[in-house]
């Protein structure tokens, strides 16, 4: 059921009344208002505005979904029927909302991709448009078969990816929490030790080490300002074009995670490209939605330069043949597609190729990052004892010269 806010007039006093009520669609909200003895002036479907706010729709959520749909339109449910079927096994409050939407849309006569259309922050222009193949083929069941392999694929590589970035990030902060105790804890306790022996000089690597100690007590306030300003200022930027190239650059150039990026970039082009292709979408739609689906500015710069050769008449793998933003075996595989006609074949090949080469980047960055994060702590952690030994051992040299 959904919840339908109205303004309505009452026929026998005039009077305006603002009221919502619960019904399937606005045909039968404006049936219930009628049945009061008011006539409705106006109709709208209240947005539930903390279900949209406060949850999110995973992609688990879209991928079972997609499954769910799937199969009930295969098995000859008409489109409204299953989509009230999973809208009542969605656990997600923001996809059922979204969903008992597009059932209202529906009704009234809206293309099922055309509804999708209206909610961009959960079906992205990839989902639409393999949407929209499926309705003008007939085959929206495999389409949306096709859209939940691709979904699955998809985060299956973003958390990979992620996950060889969580390892050194951990590390990192258990190592500033430690430094930043030992900081403002332990060195300072050292001066204390040496200001009662009479002017003894302390190491150099103590004495650097107690400055910034002080920094940290004395100013601690200065720098959580400046590290907010600076976080939301970055935060800012990166939503920015500017922000985004430079940042996109970095990911794609940086050693190690060039390499990683650079393929799995790679793996959602071909992948996405073998969907599309897959479910009749033909060459330069094909592209248009792919640059924006492999989110990175760069990489979305060569598809756009691409297509406009295309257009002009040369094919799509000489167009990224040599493009510095693509990986040498894509053009290759396009080349070899368009003269046998196989093209998602070779992009499906080229896909699961980086998808087995990506698995294999970030177990090689793992091997490295380990050891490379065991050097650094060694390096922090024999600062740190230097620094709060080399003063205990001056002192006992002065204890034993003195005796």
């Amino acid at each position: 059921m959904l919840t339908y806010s109205y303004e309505a007039k009452n026929s026998k006093t005039g009077q305006k009344i603002k009221a919502e009520v619960q019904a399937e669609n606005e045909q039968a909200a404006a049936k219930l208002v009628k049945e009061q003895g008011l006539t409705p002036l106006k109709i709208e479907l209240k947005k539930s505005g903390s279900s949209n706010r406060f949850s999110r729709v995973k992609t688990k959520d879209k991928v079972l979904f997609s499954r769910q749909l799937a199969t009930l339109i295969n098995a000859g449910l008409p489109l409204v029927q299953s989509l009230r079927q999973v809208a009542e096994q969605t656990s997600n409050k923001a996809l059922k909302v979204v969903v008992n939407q597009t059932i209202v849309d529906v009704e009234a006569g809206t293309a099922f991709s055309k509804a999708l259309e209206k909610h961009p922050k959960v079906f992205n222009r990839v989902y639409i448009s393999l949407v929209a193949a499926g309705e003008t083929s007939g085959t929206l069941d495999k389409a949306l078969e096709r859209l939940a392999d691709q979904q699955e694929k998809d985060a299956d590589i973003i958390s990979k990816v992620r996950g060889a970035m969580i390892y050194p990030v951990i590390v990192l902060l258990v190592m500033m929490a430690v430094v930043g105790f030992m900081l403002i804890k332990v060195i300072p306790q050292v001066k204390t030790l040496y200001s009662e022996t009479g002017g003894l000089t302390l190491p150099l690597i103590t004495q650097i080490l107690l400055n910034i100690s002080g920094l940290l007590i004395s100013w601690w306030w200065v720098m959580l300002i400046v590290v907010i300003i600076i976080a939301v200022f970055m935060s800012r930027w990166a939503r920015t074009l500017g922000g985004k190239s430079v940042i996109d650059a970095v990911k794609m150039k940086a050693w190690p995670i060039g390499p990683l990026f650079m393929k799995m970039y790679m793996a959602r082009f071909c992948r996405t490209g073998t969907t599309l292709v897959a479910s009749g979408v033909s060459l330069i739609p094909m592209l248009n939605i792919t640059a924006q689906a492999v989110d990175n500015v760069h990489v979305e710069n060569s598809i756009t330069k691409a297509i406009e050769k295309v257009k002009a008449g040369k094919s799509l793998g000489q167009s990224l043949e040599n493009d510095p933003n693509f990986l040498e075996l894509v053009p290759n595989m396009l080349k070899i597609g368009e003269q046998s006609g196989s093209m998602e074949q070779m992009l499906g090949k080229a896909a699961d190729y980086y998808e087995k080469e990506l698995d294999n980047e970030i177990k090689a960055i793992q091997t490295i990052i380990e050891p490379v994060m065991m050097i650094l702590m060694g390096i922090v952690a024999f600062a740190i004892v230097a620094a709060v030994l080399l003063p205990i051992y001056n002192l006992a040299s002065n204890v034993n010269s003195v005796v």
